[in-house]
């Protein structure tokens, strides 16, 4: 290799060298920042270890809120029950009587939206017939009979103006009804009145709160805690039916009473 040769192959491979110096440096840089970056991280995380969970000192409280209030809405439910030798027989004379206690409903102010049929049923009926006397038991069962059908509807009705209740129900049990069950009371909007009771509870036991820490010879710091249940009483009144002569009956006189809407709240403070 001549001089001019040795040179060249000199200055490519210094050139290299520098390069990789270069490379290396930057990736040593590189390394330190990203170790230096990790340990900042992990003092940031030891320093706040555990104070998620640290413990508090909390008292809880919990109260009552209770409004009452007339009933504006009325349910119940009016069946026909009807029994015959064919479905054919049986379905139309049960869909005869349903029909007649529809219309006296709507005749009654029954809005449509407010008429609902929550069951429809056809069964077949059975009687077992021994083949042959049996005096000393067990007994066989006999042959099952097929004597007939029977079918069951159910209608569901709203009663807005609750001083119609006892006329709605004699009128649909004129008509056909045979079966008359589920009467309850409700409040149709009930949101206003739970709101009402809530903020009656949560007043309630704020007080409390406040009585419970000057007794305590503590500070209320701030509420850490809060839950709410809440509960609507159905009130269900028996029918009470006054006959006022042989052939008419008067329409039986209904209870409607009060419901009670209860708000239950419990409130945890941290103290200090």
């Amino acid at each position: 290799m001549d001089t001019q040769n040795l040179e060249d192959f000199k200055r490519r491979h210094k050139s290299l060298f520098s390069v990789l110096i270069v490379i290396l440096s930057v990736f040593l840089l590189a390394l330190i920042v990203s170790t230096s970056v990790g340990i900042l991280n992990k003092i940031k995380e030891g320093k706040y270890i555990g104070q998620e969970i640290e413990a508090k000192n909390t008292i809880t409280v919990s109260d009552i809120g209770e409004i009452y209030a007339r009933p504006d809405l009325a349910l119940t439910t009016f069946s026909v029950i009807t029994e015959a030798k064919t479905v054919t027989e049986a379905m139309a004379n049960n869909t005869e009587k349903m029909n007649s206690i529809i219309s006296v409903m709507k005749d009654g102010g029954i809005e449509e939206k407010d008429l609902k049929t929550t069951s429809f049923n056809i069964y077949p009926r059975y009687e077992y017939y021994d083949e042959k006397s049996c005096v000393i038991p067990p007994c066989p069962t006999g042959k099952r009979v097929l004597v007939g059908y029977e079918v069951r509807q159910s209608l569901q009705v709203k009663i807005r103006d609750m001083a119609k209740i006892g006329d709605i129900i004699q009128g649909a049990t004129d008509v056909g009804a045979n079966q008359v069950g589920d009467l309850q009371f409700t409040i149709d909007k009930e949101d206003e009145l739970k709101k009402q009771a809530r903020g009656q509870a949560i007043e309630k036991a704020k007080t409390k709160a406040t009585e419970l820490a000057s007794q305590l010879g503590v500070n209320l710091v701030r509420i850490t805690n809060f839950s709410e249940s809440a509960v609507t009483p159905r009130y269900y009144e028996l029918m009470k039916e006054a006959v006022g002569g042989a052939d008419v009956p008067e329409a039986p006189q209904i209870e409607i009473g009060e419901n009670k809407i209860e708000v239950t709240v419990t409130i945890t403070y941290e103290i200090r």
